[in-house]
């Protein structure tokens, strides 16, 4: 597995955008307009991590999940629980792929990604 995401949750999509592109020198990936469930847009810096922000209306803002890229979603996903990990979200069609989320020891959410 590689890290392929830092997913946060941002209380204003612009004033982040502009933190994170003027500031700290990332680029916009892409954009995805979600209507009223909010925004998402992917920041790409050096090497092949990016970072993730959405605006919704329902998330408090803060750091949301660490996204990993897998190969065989299934796989990893029953390897995982039986190694006694606890998944929070079975497998999930999304637009890109597969999505499922886990929880590690303190709680913080990693998702699982196995992209298309």
């Amino acid at each position: 597995m590689k890290v392929k995401y830092a997913t946060m949750i941002v209380k204003d999509m612009d004033e982040s955008i502009k933190f994170y592109t003027e500031v700290m020198g990332f680029e916009i990936d892409s954009q995805y307009d979600l209507g009223p469930a909010g925004a998402i847009t992917l920041l790409k810096g050096e090497g092949d991590a990016m970072i993730e922000i959405i605006k919704n209306p329902t998330d408090e803002p803060g750091l949301f999940s660490i996204g990993m890229d897998v190969e065989d979603i299934s796989t990893k996903v029953e390897e995982l629980k039986s190694k006694g990990v606890k998944i929070t979200m079975e497998p999930t069609t999304i637009t890109v792929g597969t999505l499922a989320f886990l929880e590690d020891p303190n709680g913080v959410r990693i998702a699982l990604i196995q992209h298309h």
